[in-house]
């Protein structure tokens, strides 16, 4: 199962967490020590092999968006990037956790409104995410959305699943960043949910694969 297909399922089971299904808290483990790595410890793995290697895992693709946040310049637009590290992590409490490059030019703005959407894109969707892929450009110029129902981040017209949540923790992950979020609403373009942008029909997701839309 692709992550577009783990969101799908997430929409599903996140909707129960308040059900008896879970019998009671889930207990703390201790928290694991945490080092950095040493250069002479690093294993020679070639970045170019790296790529050819894990890119034989299908993905799903999402559009990580949020509000300007407080201290943005007046008429400043909402922030959204293309992200295909996205993952279901927990469901009591419903978590989810996408990966961020640390050298992102998005993701402080996402930090600063402390809230993101996640938008899983549908099959139909490829030239959206190009157009969220680049950096410098407007990137909701031309694009419909509408205003996820907790954190009025943007919620793509036409997206398979919306996942709206709350910043909860921000771990470091060598050159990259893994945000964990609180849910707080979701839905599907099935017409679950609360409903929104794209809310009309079943929307098959779009997958990424060896470099390309699948």
């Amino acid at each position: 199962m692709g992550h577009a297909g783990m969101a799908a399922a997430a929409v599903r089971y996140l909707r129960s967490a308040g059900s008896p299904a879970v019998a009671g808290p889930v207990e703390m483990l201790p928290r694991p020590e945490l080092r950095s790595v040493g250069a002479d410890e690093r294993a020679p793995v070639d970045q170019g092999e790296f790529r050819r290697v894990l890119g034989t895992f299908a993905t799903g693709v999402t559009v990580v968006t949020a509000p300007a946040g407080p201290g943005e310049p007046p008429g400043t637009g909402p922030a959204g990037f293309a992200c295909q590290s996205f993952s279901s992590l927990s469901l009591d409490p419903p978590l989810v956790c996408f990966m961020v490059g640390r050298t992102s030019s998005t993701w402080p703005r996402i930090a600063r409104a402390g809230s993101f959407c996640v938008n899983v894109l549908g099959s139909h969707q490829g030239d959206l995410c190009r157009g969220f892929a680049v950096s410098g450009a407007d990137k909701f110029a031309g694009v419909g959305y509408d205003a996820a129902p907790v954190s009025g981040s943007p919620r793509l017209a036409g997206a398979a699943a919306w996942i709206d949540c709350t910043i909860h923790a921000v771990h470091t992950g060598g050159d990259h960043l893994i945000v964990v979020g609180r849910v707080d609403a979701l839905g599907t373009g099935d017409g679950s949910g609360d409903g929104g942008a794209g809310a009309d029909a079943e929307v098959a997701p779009l997958l990424f694969h060896r470099g390309r839309f699948v």
